[in-house]
């Protein structure tokens, strides 16, 4: 918060705003602003955020990653909805300059989302890059919660969610086995109920690190609020979905690995280089990029669709629109593998 805004509550802006447009909006219009913006303030209150004047960029990546992977109990927003989301907030914003509540440059700073005609997201972290992601945690934070986290999203192609309700119960050694289970009653519920529980098969390096960290003191002998012990623990107990996301934002960052920025900034003097700054990095990927990205690095590899469907808890028709990202090349070069030659 700068000197120059007057502060003001997320309700009282949205109050504002209604009253500033009602005679040039049609009221079909104002509804549709008042329930998108009515959703933006709830969760700035959620947040904690009690002032429209600390709104700023980080503040809004973080919503649309929130209406995107969560949004409460309704429907994830694709991108065409996604650009409408952000638009009127961009509006609610530059309206909110002309009383000096934000900065004049954020609404200018805001850019609207890309629609790619289909309704899905094409952001997804490549797999040259998340191998490059699993090899410095496996030389330089080996067996911490940040590996295991990436690793489990990375290799099972689940959820953030549902690798937070993992318990150390459900990891079985002997079977190499992640098992993931509905249990709405102590706050780990998963995104499609019962019906997503799903035994999931592990290669044994993946059991070997997931042991070795049991077997450390990097794990935290913690339980949860409900007396469950979490698979993946911080020294709180079980990490919140912020915590799985903070540390995606973080990993993903190509300084991080010793890559160069690709953004041409320096590292040294970076204000995205540091924990909080994390989610402002350009290059900085969700953990539903993370779970895109593996989705498409399964079907590039040959794994059968309705074998992907399965381990992800994803429909075979939402897994070919919203999460399998291949060309039109790769596509062709997996149906090659399976034409006969002497036809």
């Amino acid at each position: 918060m700068t000197d120059d805004l007057d502060p003001i509550t997320p309700d009282a802006a949205l109050d504002y705003y209604l009253d500033a447009r009602r005679y040039d909006l049609r009221d079909s219009t104002m509804r549709s602003h008042e329930s998108r913006l009515r959703s933006f303030t709830d969760w700035l209150k959620d947040q904690e955020v009690t002032n429209m004047n600390d709104v700023d960029l980080q503040t809004l990546h973080a919503y649309r990653v929130y209406k995107r992977e969560d949004n409460g109990d309704d429907d994830t927003c694709n991108d065409v909805t996604m650009q409408g989301q952000v638009s009127t907030i961009r509006r609610f914003l530059s309206h909110l300059v002309d009383i000096d509540a934000v900065p004049e440059e954020l609404p200018e700073r805001i850019r609207l989302p890309n629609v790619n005609g289909d309704g899905s997201d094409d952001t997804r972290l490549e797999s040259a890059r998340a191998n490059a992601i699993l090899d410095y945690l496996r030389e330089f934070r080996y067996a911490s919660s940040e590996h295991v986290a990436m690793l489990i999203l990375w290799r099972t192609s689940a959820r953030r969610g549902g690798v937070r309700a993992l318990d150390l119960d459900d990891f079985d050694r002997d079977e190499r086995a992640l098992c993931f289970r509905h249990r709405p009653e102590s706050d780990t519920a998963l995104k499609n109920g019962a019906a997503g529980e799903r035994d999931v098969s592990i290669s044994p390096p993946v059991a070997s690190v997931i042991q070795d960290y049991i077997d450390s003191p990097n794990r935290h002998e913690v339980t949860d609020d409900f007396d469950r012990a979490p698979l993946i623990t911080t020294q709180y107990g079980r990490p919140s979905l912020t915590t799985f996301q903070n540390w995606a934002y973080r990993l993903t960052r190509p300084c991080v690995i010793g890559e160069p920025c690709p953004h041409d900034y320096e590292p040294a003097t970076c204000e995205y280089n540091t924990h909080d700054g994390a989610p402002g990095c350009p290059s900085s990927l969700s953990p539903h990029a993370v779970r895109t990205g593996s989705i498409t690095a399964h079907r590039d590899a040959g794994t059968p669709r309705a074998v992907v469907s399965d381990r992800g808890d994803v429909s075979e028709k939402v897994l070919e629109k919203h999460y399998d990202k291949a060309s039109k090349r790769q596509r062709m070069r997996r149906r090659r593998d399976h034409l006969p030659e002497d036809i």
